[in-house]
């Protein structure tokens, strides 16, 4: 058993309006990022079933040709290699589940923010 704080754990700047936070875990990633007004997480896929919960804000999710708004409070779900892409409208905050693990992450090879 593990006790994590999220101000414990390295804040990894991604750009100028995408931070994040995450922990490991044996079979799951759990990531928090903190997003600024007008920041975009570009279109990607990855091999991880994705649940992303709004804790504050706004964001607008691109997923297959449809675009959903989703607000504090409410969650969207994301199939595993289902592309889709992020607009920020409202500072806000997520908390990101991933099956399996986000190894990408953990590599440093997810590279769709620097296109």
């Amino acid at each position: 058993m593990n006790h994590h704080r999220w101000t414990d754990v390295p804040n990894e700047e991604i750009n100028a309006t995408v931070a994040r936070r995450f922990i490991t875990g044996d079979s799951v990633t759990i990531g928090r990022f903190e997003l600024k007004k007008g920041g975009i997480v570009p279109s990607h896929a990855h091999v991880n079933e994705q649940i992303s919960m709004v804790m504050s804000g706004v964001v607008l999710f691109r997923i297959g040709g449809r675009e959903t708004l989703v607000k504090a409070g409410e969650v969207m779900q994301i199939p595993a290699n289902v592309p889709h892409e992020v607009e920020v409208l409202e500072d806000a905050v997520a908390i990101d589940c991933f099956s399996p693990v986000r190894q990408d992450w953990i590599d440093k090879t997810d590279t769709y923010f620097k296109r």
